[in-house]
């Protein structure tokens, strides 16, 4: 075959069709790429819709007909539980699995009004905040009995207005973590094993013996991968939104922003793969190379919780990682509403990084 007629775009082309078409034969890639992120998605989203509620348990001896009981009783935070034995009330308020038990009681005052004395016992077992929660409905009970039974002057009256607003839903939040995990995890497992194996099957040295370059090689490879991940992005996005209501402020132009994120996102990390490709010695060491990379991403980058709830110390060491950044402009665009040269900032990090890890992975990798 004459070597000017060899066409590189349509050698590269087959070779991206024979890889995308292996890599949906691999059950590992679709559980990487879906599975994980869909089963965390679907349980945190199922979750994600419930209120704040406190369990109390209430005395026997408490007057369940008083004006007080049904005050509490019209409460919706508030879980009474009252059929339970006292035996084992105790023992859920001492682990913790109740926040208090109540008991109130009724007595007639010298003024003739009806006054209650509750009598509040806790562990130190139950929820701090949720204790405090229940502390404020008993004041605001309180108040709202004083009020009926004593007509007093007020000094201050409080005016509310309600402004229209996006309410931040815990499918929000996980998502975006749940997408950057699965492009992180794909593109370096993937990349690691797929380069590894390719030149342990004598793949790539074939390859030489035809007149593609080895540019692309890489980039028909590259392709194949951010094909699947396009495919892979586009379930999780659209199961989170049409299921469970995930936020997209601008609708379809969010959507394809946020696929943008995620094709650069998958860049950088590909790097990642290849500098394990190159340093693991066998493919048994794969795996634990791969997780010192993801792993400690996968904790610290704001995936489940927010890097602002992490020890003070901790916080610098998560806002270097590169999946910080690419979480934090997924959650800014799909939730705020901010186009791509907004998040700037976050591009130019996982810009430098990618420099980084593809100037190591040029000076380690291996071809044979």
């Amino acid at each position: 075959m004459n070597g000017a007629k060899y066409s590189q775009l349509r050698a590269m082309l087959a070779i991206t069709k024979g890889s995308l078409r292996g890599i949906f034969r691999s059950p590992s890639a679709v559980v990487f790429s879906l599975g994980f992120p869909m089963v965390f998605i679907l349980v945190f989203g199922f979750i994600g819709g419930s209120s704040v509620s406190v369990k109390v348990g209430i005395d026997r001896q408490t007057d369940i007909k008083s004006e007080f009981y049904q005050g509490l009783m019209h409460v919706n935070t508030l879980k009474m539980i009252a059929d339970q034995p006292a035996a084992e009330m105790e023992d859920d308020l001492k682990k913790g699995r109740l926040v208090a038990i109540l008991n109130i009681i009724p007595s007639e005052g010298a003024d003739h009004v009806m006054h209650y004395d509750i009598q509040m016992r806790t562990s130190t077992a139950s929820d701090a905040s949720k204790k405090q929660i229940l502390l404020n409905i008993l004041k605001g009970v309180t108040t709202k009995l004083d009020d009926e039974a004593y007509k007093r002057p007020t000094v201050a009256t409080i005016s509310q207005t309600e402004i229209p607003g996006r309410e931040f839903k815990t499918i929000d939040f996980i998502l975006p973590g749940q997408l950057g995990f699965a492009l992180m995890s794909a593109a370096v497992f993937g990349t690691a094993f797929l380069f590894y194996n390719m030149r342990q099957t004598l793949v790539l040295k074939r390859f030489f013996a035809t007149p593609i370059k080895r540019t692309y090689i890489v980039l028909a490879e590259a392709v194949s991968r951010m094909i699947f991940q396009l495919i892979s992005s586009v379930v999780i996005i659209a199961l989170g939104h049409f299921a469970f209501g995930f936020t997209l402020v601008h609708g379809f132009a969010t959507f394809l922003e946020m696929l943008v994120l995620s094709v650069f996102g998958l860049l950088v990390f590909m790097g990642f793969g290849f500098v394990v490709s190159s340093l693991a010695k066998n493919e048994s060491t794969i795996p634990p190379l791969a997780n010192i990379v993801t792993l400690p991403q996968f904790l610290l980058a704001g995936t489940f919780f927010p890097i602002d709830s992490f020890p003070g110390w901790l916080q610098p060491i998560c806002k270097i990682m590169p999946l910080t950044y690419l979480i934090d402009a997924l959650r800014k665009v799909a939730f705020e509403g901010q186009h791509l040269w907004h998040v700037s900032w976050d591009i130019a990090i996982l810009t430098l990084w990618g420099i980084v890890v593809y100037a190591v992975a040029v000076k380690v990798f291996k071809w044979e």
